[in-house]
């Protein structure tokens, strides 16, 4: 019962030195990634709203768009 306790406490210390680690030194890398993250959803945002736009002003412009962006399946 005392290894068990001990076992419990040792692998809930490794996780907070790991979350420590993660969190602390790889702070700045989570960041760049959450920031890029939200980057490519505004992008795509944009993109989706200029698309929509010429697929209701100019229907045969957005097929044409559509068949650049998009490849076949064989």
């Amino acid at each position: 019962m005392l290894r068990t306790i001990i076992t419990i406490g040792v692998m809930a210390l490794l996780g907070l030195v790991a979350l420590k680690l993660v969190f602390g030194l790889m702070g700045p890398l989570v960041g760049l990634l959450i920031f890029l993250l939200g980057l490519a959803v505004k992008v795509a945002l944009v993109g989706g709203a200029f698309y929509l736009v010429v697929r209701i002003a100019s229907p045969d412009t957005a097929r044409r768009l559509k068949a650049k962006f998009t490849r076949q399946q064989y």
